[in-house]
């Protein structure tokens, strides 16, 4: 199975979940122009981090994004990792990310396990109690948001369940900006699998985000990867790859899991 893969790094209006659909309709026209066959929104792309308007401007049960990502979805027949966005739930808000396969379908959902104190997503956020795992294509992928990927354990999980590929979607800042590449590659190399990574780039009133989305292969190597300004990143993964890796270093038949 080959996917060409489109991450759209995009700026996130502050707080402005009008002017973000209208950019990310416009992501889609240029996805489908480049024949994409899945494309990828970065985290909390309606609303960026205005988290104290959470209850005036978060979505409710998510339905109006829902809809859009089913209607471009199907309008461009390509499947969409949606990023995600902050759905109000009975509880409170999580920061949830929907996949929309080709036709239009919800075939996962998946909020944030994770929560980042340093950024008070504790205060305003729910943590999800998702699984991670997906299928897509008929292959097993994972789902992931920004600080997950500090958790070795978690993105572990669905590879352990078959999956392929690992998709992230983030706000990372800049000063962080090596840790981001250090961790994704760090996580490609000891799961043997594909990262599919998709951060923001530009800054809102606290902030200044790295863009630099990555795609990176079994092996570890970046294919390709973003600046830090807004742009569609592209490249090809082909998941036949990766039994070939996997044999030519078994870590997977070696694992000690009674050990630890």
């Amino acid at each position: 199975m080959k996917w060409k893969i489109g991450c759209v790094q995009m700026d996130i209006a502050f707080g402005d979940p009008k002017k973000n659909f209208t950019a990310a309709e416009q992501w889609f026209e240029k996805a489908a122009k480049e024949q994409c066959s899945i494309v990828v929104l970065p985290e909390l792309w309606t609303t960026g981090y205005d988290l104290t308007r959470l209850d005036e401007i978060a979505h409710d049960e998510g339905k109006d994004v829902l809809q859009f990502l089913q209607e471009q979805a199907k309008k461009h027949q390509f499947h969409i990792v949606g990023g995600s966005i902050a759905k109000k739930v009975d509880n409170g808000v999580k920061n949830t990310m929907y996949v929309i396969d080709k036709e239009g379908k919800l075939v996962h959902e998946y909020s944030k396990l994770h929560l980042f104190q340093l950024m008070d997503e504790h205060v305003y956020l729910q943590a999800g109690e998702d699984e991670p795992i997906f299928t897509i294509d008929g292959e097993k992928a994972g789902s992931f948001i920004c600080y997950d990927i500090r958790f070795p354990e978690w993105l572990r999980k669905p590879v352990m369940d078959g999956a392929k590929a690992l998709f992230v979607v983030a706000e990372w800042p800049t000063p962080r900006l090596d840790h981001w590449r250090i961790l994704l590659q760090a996580r490609a190399i000891e799961n043997q699998c594909y990262i599919i990574a998709c951060n923001r780039t530009g800054a809102d009133v606290n902030n200044e985000f790295a863009g630099h989305s990555m795609i990176i292969d079994p092996w570890g190597t970046v294919i390709a990867e973003g600046g830090s300004e807004e742009e569609l990143l592209i490249s090809e993964v082909n998941l036949r790859e990766i039994e070939e890796i996997r044999s030519r270093i078994p870590i997977f038949d070696d694992r000690r899991p009674n050990k630890y």
